[in-house]
């Protein structure tokens, strides 16, 4: 039985969730905001020590300025939500990618949740906040370079964002799309890979608890036999 440490989440489907129901794309993303709970408290109580979160990419400002907006406030909104219910079930919250560019209350936000939580020791929830993976590559190589220090991969396990949370061993992506999209590419090298054509507002932990089941009978080879 393979033990699932670190899961990772590409959370996709939201605006096409919307748009079925003839809805605005914005209603899409409130209520996939609303599957992180459940999601989140699934892996705390199975021993999921990480789970990692798609929220906002690098790619998605060039999305239109009010749905940007609007993700921003979002996220603010989320945040000052989930303070106390993070600190009660002892959840750790964390962020990867560069997340200096957010303006200074959404930021400040950001960083007090992180102190608030930062002795959680149920599950580590990371958002993955103007994040790419080939963003967060090259920002470690330029890090290593600065501390005169060899670029190669321990080295880069060591530096990059996630690099207290190591490899991702399952990664699911909803919404019906099979790619990566820039997404911990670093870290997910050897993860299991789960698509479904749920979208995200309608994922929930049962369907998530298949994948896992699954994960944990796979032979994992690494290379090997």
């Amino acid at each position: 039985m393979n033990t699932l440490k670190h899961l990772a989440i590409i959370m996709d489907g939201n605006g096409r969730w919307a748009k079925e129901r003839s809805l605005m794309r914005i209603n899409g993303h409130e209520k996939g905001a609303e599957v992180v709970d459940d999601i989140a408290m699934y892996c705390a109580k199975n021993g999921i020590q990480t789970l990692s979160l798609y929220a906002f990419s690098t790619e998605n400002w060039k999305r239109p300025k009010n749905e940007v907006d609007f993700l921003m406030k979002l996220l603010k909104k989320f945040i000052i939500k989930q303070r106390e219910k993070l600190i009660k079930n002892d959840i750790k919250f964390d962020t990867i990618g560069d997340i200096s560019v957010f303006d200074s209350d959404l930021l400040n936000e950001i960083l007090n949740l992180k102190e608030l939580t930062k002795e959680g020791a149920s599950l580590n929830l990371v958002l993955a906040l103007n994040y790419g993976g080939r963003d967060e590559i090259v920002r470690a190589c330029k890090k290593l370079v600065l501390a005169n220090d060899e670029i190669n991969e321990e080295n880069i396990s060591k530096t990059i964002d996630s690099a207290s949370y190591g490899d991702v061993d399952l990664l699911i992506r909803t919404g019906g799309e099979i790619r990566l999209s820039n997404f911990m590419l670093w870290e997910a090298s050897y993860a299991e890979l789960e698509f479904t054509d749920t979208f995200w507002p309608d994922f929930n932990s049962k369907e998530l608890d298949i994948m896992v089941k699954k994960f944990e009978k796979k032979h994992r080879r690494f290379g090997g036999l």
